[in-house]
């Protein structure tokens, strides 16, 4: 479950909070965090997707996450088999 705070329909509100709830053994966010912290030219990928999909999805959530998947998937396929 993920639980978010501060979104608008026009823009973010001052700050902006995630809380994410998972099931015992649903790992996966931390080991892609644990494999960006080891890989710091992958962090630096993610960094530039991240930011180039903000002008087009800045204020659609849905559609900017989905915009990430593919990445994220390669990127925890590569840390499953690290």
């Amino acid at each position: 479950m993920s639980f978010n705070k501060g979104y608008t329909p026009n823009d973010y509100a001052e700050k902006v909070f995630h809380i994410h709830i998972h099931a015992i053994g649903d790992n996966d966010e931390i080991l892609f965090r644990d494999y960006l912290n080891r890989h710091s030219e992958v962090a630096c990928e993610y960094e530039a997707l991240k930011l180039s999909l903000l002008p087009q999805f800045k204020n659609d959530r849905d559609r900017y996450t989905d915009a990430k998947t593919d990445f994220i998937k390669r990127v925890l396929y590569n840390a499953k088999n690290e």
